[in-house]
């Protein structure tokens, strides 16, 4: 995990919103966890793990476009080291969401 500071940093609207998401994530999981306890029917169980997946996608699509629209571009004017350094982050970042 890196140590370098994000642009959530400062920016408590994108947090609250990341944390908003995440928490309904985290419902959603004890969810799927309570029915597994219940022996409900595997294809629900699966549905909602489907659901819960997708969900975690869609905040990694927008913690990535966070990513591209703030630590990226601030890359790109710095130009140099910087940029390659984002750029090769956002590829290896990207490849990791297209296998999973």
């Amino acid at each position: 995990m890196s140590d370098m500071h994000g642009h959530l940093e400062g920016n408590a609207d994108a947090v609250q919103a990341h944390l908003k998401r995440l928490r309904r994530i985290e419902g959603q999981v004890r969810g799927i966890q309570r029915m597994v306890e219940d022996e409900k029917y595997c294809i629900d169980i699966l549905t909602q793990v489907s659901a819960a997946t997708k969900a975690l996608q869609a905040l990694a699509l927008s913690l990535l476009d966070d990513h591209m629209a703030h630590c990226l571009v601030d890359a790109a004017r710095q130009g140099g080291e910087e940029q390659e350094l984002k750029l090769k982050e956002a590829s290896e970042a990207i490849a990791r969401l297209v296998r999973s």
